[in-house]
C-alpha cells in the first residue's frame, strides 16, 4: 500500500481515521440556500470533506436526443431520461462554488469537486482546492487525468465499470506527471447499487495491483456495506448526503441524510480501531479478566493426610491454582499440609 496522504492537513491512510466525504452532486435541488445547508450538515456530522461535480449540460454532454443520449428505459431512478436534461438539472451552477468552498472553510471542512473537462480544472484551481476526485464514467478520458494530475493535488480516482487495464492507465497516467498522491476507489457504478454487487474484496487487490491507497465510493442505502469496507483496508469513504430523502431529487434515493453521516464516521472509525493486530492472545485490555479464570482450590478447610476429592478441591474462578485439567492427577491424593478454604491447590500442598 502506498505511503498516506493529506487533504488540506488532514491524514488520509491506514493510520488515520477513515476519510469520509460527503457528496452532494445533485442533491441542492437546484437551489444555493440548500447547498449550504449541506455543507452544514456534513460539517456537524464529522465529514472531513464535501465535494461537487463541476460540470455544465455542456460541457459533459450535447443537446441530443438519439437513443444514445437517454438513459435505458427500465432503470430504477432516471428511466428514458435526456442525458442533457439530467444534467442540466443536477450541475451544481460554477457561481456557487466560490460561495459553498467558503462555508466548508467557515464549518472546518475541506471543500472539492470532479471535474469534468479541463475547463473545470482551471476553474477548480482558481478557488485552490486541495485535492481532486476522478468520476468513474471519466476514468478512460486519460487527457482529463494527466490534466487534473498536472496540479499537484491527491487524485481520487473511482473505478466503477473500470477493468485492470483501465485502472492501471488511469494510475499510469496520474504518475506519469509525476503525481503519486493517489487514492483509488472500489465503486459499483449503479444508482442505488445491491450490496451484493459491491464487492469490497477488491479493495486489497487494488491496494497491492497498483501500489496505492484503497477507498470506497459506495452508492449502496446505508452504511453498513461503508463500514464493512474498513475491515477490507478502505482508507476514505465517499456517500452521497442529502438533508432529506423526502425532499427528493436526483440522487435522494441513494443519499445518507444527516443522522446516517454523522453515524458513518462514527462507525467507520469505530472499525479501524477494531481492526487491531493481526496476532491472537490476551489483549492488555483482558489483563483482569485473566485472574478470573477457573482453576483448582481448596474449597474447605483440610487436614494433614485428608484425601483430595469433589468435596473438598474443585475447579472454581480465581486463576493461581493447578489447571482444571490437572484434577485427573490429584483425585485421592493426600494433603501433605493443612490448607484453609480457598487456598489454591499447587503442587507443593501434596
Amino acid at each position: 500500500m502506498s505511503a498516506a496522504i493529506t487533504i488540506a492537513g488532514v491524514p488520509v491512510g491506514p493510520d488515520a481515521d477513515p476519510y469520509i466525504i460527503a457528496e452532494m452532486s445533485g442533491n441542492h435541488n437546484g437551489d444555493l440556500g440548500r447547498a449550504l445547508e449541506i455543507v452544514d450538515a456534513a460539517a456537524e456530522a464529522g465529514a472531513h470533506a464535501i465535494k461537487l461535480q463541476t460540470y455544465t449540460a455542456d460541457t459533459i454532454t450535447i443537446d441530443a436526443d438519439t437513443p444514445d443520449f437517454r438513459i435505458s428505459s427500465g432503470h430504477e431512478l432516471w428511466s428514458e431520461r435526456r442525458l442533457y436534461d439530467l444534467y442540466e438539472e443536477a450541475h451544481t451552477p460554477w457561481e456557487w462554488h466560490e460561495k459553498i468552498f467558503a462555508r466548508a472553510a467557515e464549518r472546518g471542512i475541506a471543500a472539492f469537486s470532479s471535474p469534468f473537462d479541463p475547463t473545470a480544472v482551471d476553474f477548480l484551481m482558481g478557488l485552490n482546492v486541495p485535492a481532486f476526485k476522478v468520476a468513474s464514467s471519466e476514468i478512460v478520458d486519460l487527457p482529463l487525468i494527466r490534466k487534473i494530475a498536472e496540479q499537484g493535488k491527491p487524485v481520487i480516482i473511482s473505478t466503477g465499470m473500470a477493468s485492470v487495464a483501465e485502472i492501471d492507465d488511469a494510475v499510469r497516467a496520474a504518475r506519469s506527471v509525476g503525481n503519486d498522491q493517489i487514492v483509488v476507489l472500489s465503486c459499483t457504478a449503479d444508482y442505488p447499487a445491491d450490496p451484493a454487487s459491491a464487492n469490497l474484496r477488491s479493495i486489497p487487490v487494488l491496494a497491492n495491483a497498483f501500489d496505492v491507497l484503497p477507498g470506497l465510493s459506495d452508492h449502496t442505502m446505508g452504511i453498513g456495506v461503508a463500514v464493512a469496507s474498513i475491515a477490507f483496508g478502505a482508507v476514505l469513504v465517499e456517500k452521497h448526503v442529502t438533508l432529506s430523502r423526502a425532499d427528493e431529487g436526483v440522487d435522494s434515493a441513494f443519499s445518507l441524510e444527516p443522522d446516517e453521516l454523522a453515524a458513518l464516521v462514527r462507525e467507520t472509525a469505530v472499525a479501524r480501531l477494531a481492526l487491531g493486530e493481526s496476532r491472537i492472545g490476551a489483549k492488555e485490555s483482558e489483563r483482569e479478566g485473566l485472574r478470573f479464570r477457573r482453576s483448582l482450590f481448596v474449597t474447605r478447610d483440610v487436614e494433614v493426610g485428608e484425601l483430595i476429592a469433589p468435596d473438598n478441591v474443585r475447579s472454581i474462578r480465581p486463576a493461581g491454582g493447578l489447571s482444571p485439567d490437572d484434577y485427573s492427577l490429584v483425585e485421592g491424593r493426600e494433603f501433605r499440609v493443612a490448607a484453609k478454604k480457598g487456598t489454591p491447590l499447587s503442587w507443593d500442598l501434596l
